[in-house]
């Protein structure tokens, strides 16, 4: 595993549409979470709230990774159903259109459970 000082090295280390659906990911959860602070985390893009995890997300050969902690998957069990799962992930397929509102939903979810349980960030 390559080490990153950023998302900005993470994202440039990859090519075409992997590096298209991770800078559309990235906006996402920007734009849902400004607030969040991005970093680097198990290798791949993270995003916190009170330096608890909200979101992380990485690229792969055929998919994008996302990962919104087992509650996020849970809360959207229905919505994920169609892609490839793991306890806490889900695929979304590079030959397939990415879900943008339902990648924002997740997001929104888990920052209103992040601040129900941590407080807003003023």
């Amino acid at each position: 595993m390559k080490n990153f000082a950023n998302v900005d090295e993470y994202i440039a280390d990859f090519e075409g549409e992997a590096k298209k659906r991770l800078t559309q990911t990235r906006k996402l959860v920007q734009e849902a979470a400004p607030e969040a602070v991005e970093s680097i985390s198990y290798g791949m893009p993270a995003y916190k709230i009170h330096g608890k995890p909200l979101v992380y997300f990485g690229g792969y050969k055929s998919h994008i990774g996302f990962y919104a902690t087992p509650t996020g998957h849970k809360a959207f069990e229905k919505e994920l159903s169609k892609y490839k799962q793991g306890k806490g992930s889900v695929q979304f397929p590079l030959d397939e259109p990415l879900p943008s509102k339902l990648i924002t939903e997740i997001v929104l979810f888990r920052l209103a459970e992040n601040q129900a349980k941590y407080g807003k960030i003023k």
